[in-house]
């Protein structure tokens, strides 16, 4: 039995500056309806995938909840089994939380986005309407529309005549948009922050003629206005004196804001303590530089995500965080931003990846990140099946269960037909009821055979004896030109481990729930703001 942790010692430990993780191990959906306000999503059938990037240090405590579903009971002892030493589940689940009076919040990513509105209250954001905009576009004047997004965000839609420049990549076009005195850069994403993080980095820099779209894409369509549909433009490579202009602006910034570097020693010293102090190596690069060549035991979070989804990816904000780029102006404005965001032991690599390669060390190439432990155990002890054999299985009169432990948008977009499909986390909980005969033959798949091995190791030690996973997974099958299906009609629980964003949901009430709730996380800056006139 896991050891319990009630709510009144997790609030203690919070007031304390020991390191720790809390980890909500519900599915998204649930995480977005409500959660303790300083908890990570970390799903319980994702735990093997992601906590050693989350929690690098074993001995770090790490408090896991559900809704007394069982599920964090689950979670507990596959922590335990990785390896962690204080591993609590906290006493009563996020209804003993809340019955205690303790904060909650709802949304993702909530502390960056809050963070955005309170930039935007205390630094004045310029912004323009969409009605503005459009009106400005009309007229022919001259403008530059950037959207901050990822490129795969942006492929899907934008403003009509945008280009993507992920936020990260911002400080390296300064010079060349400082060439541009009469022309008008409106920065946008989909909705408010990523807008408000990159206008407000190009105005720290020295521009002007700068400003906000404001409520981003969904303000556009909110407005009466069409996007354009899977747009195809990058803005224009940063010359070359821009990116030495880059490093002088760095510089300036590291001076001013007293960012602290970090040298290829430091580094060596970060990364040989990783099991003993929680540390975090962020690669801000495009996902195309990363794959080039990137330090080991960086992880590639491209363009300005390591500011709009912090708490995705630093769970222990006690941590040590090291910020790495090509040559480090890059870095030293994600660092810039964490210093702002509260935390404290945040570094920019000292000269980039040319100070690790001058150090002696090589860079690693590709993108696919290293196979958990767990992933390769699993791998070794459940029997593979390959397409070709389980499709002359269905064909026969005795047909094996074919269940999709994939995402559930995956399985949406593309499924072997017949296949059902179940969340991964509540696997053991649910299984004995829905399939009682442990003779059972189940196929067990996902996209690409990762998430279905560790699913099938759990059937096994279930106690089903006639399991396999599908090598490849659904991947393998489509690949092969079989026929596929769509949908979520067998889905043997609610599909909620996917959040849709309301940018994407077409759903024009949604969006205006959605940017509501986004600029209300200002409303006590606007207060305090408002005291202090």
């Amino acid at each position: 039995m896991p050891t319990m942790i009630t709510a009144q010692d997790l609030i203690a430990l919070m007031d304390t500056e020991q390191a720790y993780a809390l980890f909500d191990v519900r599915e998204a959906g649930e995480y977005n309806f409500q959660h303790i306000a300083s908890a990570t999503l970390l799903p319980r059938g994702e735990i093997e995938f992601r906590i050693a990037a989350l929690v690098s240090a074993p001995s770090t405590p790490v408090i896991v909840y559900d809704d007394l579903s069982g599920r964090a009971d689950l979670a507990a002892v596959t922590l335990q089994s990785l390896g962690y030493e204080q591993v609590k589940v906290l006493q009563g689940g996020l209804a003993n939380w809340i019955g205690a009076g303790c904060a909650t919040a709802s949304g993702v990513n909530v502390p960056s986005k809050e963070f955005g509105e309170r930039v935007h209250v205390e630094s004045h954001v310029p912004e323009l309407t969409p009605e503005d905009l459009c009106a400005r576009q009309a007229r022919g004047e001259r403008l530059i529309i950037w959207d901050m997004r990822t490129p795969e965000e942006y492929s899907r839609f934008s403003i009509p005549g945008s280009c993507n420049v992920p936020g990260g990549e911002l400080i390296q076009h300064c010079y060349d948009l400082s060439r541009m005195p009469d022309t008008t850069v409106v920065i946008h994403c989909a909705g408010r922050t990523r807008s408000i993080i990159g206008t407000q980095s190009l105005q720290l820099l020295g521009l002007r003629n700068v400003c906000a779209l404001k409520n981003g894409t969904m303000g556009w369509l909110l407005a009466g206005f069409e996007l354009e549909q899977r747009p195809n433009r990058r803005a224009p490579a940063p010359s070359s004196p821009g990116k030495s202009h880059a490093e002088t602006l760095a510089a300036q910034i590291i001076q001013q804001e007293g960012i602290p570097l970090a040298t290829a020693q430091d580094l060596e010293r970060f990364i040989r303590e990783r099991s003993r102090r929680v540390f975090y190596l962020f690669d801000v690069r495009s996902l195309e530089e990363y794959a080039s060549g990137h330090i080991r035991t960086s992880l590639s979070v491209p363009g300005g995500q390591a500011v709009q989804r912090s708490d995705d990816f630093v769970a222990v904000r006690s941590g040590t965080i090291v910020f790495a780029c090509d040559t480090g102006a890059r870095s030293v404005m994600a660092a810039y931003w964490y210093r702002k965001m509260g935390f404290k032991n945040v570094y920019a690599l000292e000269r980039g990846l040319q100070s690790w390669v001058d150090a002696g060390h090589e860079l690693e190439k590709g993108s696919s990140p290293e196979l958990a432990p767990a992933l390769k155990y699993a791998q070794n002890s459940v029997p593979l099946i390959l397409a070709s054999d389980l499709a002359a299985r269905l064909c026969q009169q005795t047909k094996p269960v074919v269940l999709d432990v994939g995402k559930s948008s995956e399985y949406k977009n593309l499924h072997i037909p017949g296949a059902q499909w179940l969340s991964r986390g509540w696997l053991e909980l649910k299984i004995p009821t829905l399939f009682p005969d442990h003779n059972q033959s189940i196929v067990v798949t996902c996209r690409d055979g990762r998430r279905s091995a560790l699913a099938g190791k759990s059937l096994q030690d279930l106690g089903y004896t006639n399991v396999f996973v599908l090598k490849d997974g659904v991947q393998s099958w489509a690949r092969e030109g079989r026929p596929t299906d769509t949908g979520l009609g067998d889905a043997l629980i609610e599909p909620n481990d996917v959040v849709i964003p309301a940018s994407q949901s077409g759903d024009r009430d949604a969006m205006v729930r959605y940017l509501d709730w986004e600029s209300e996380l200002g409303d006590k800056y606007r207060a305090a703001k408002e005291r202090h006139a």
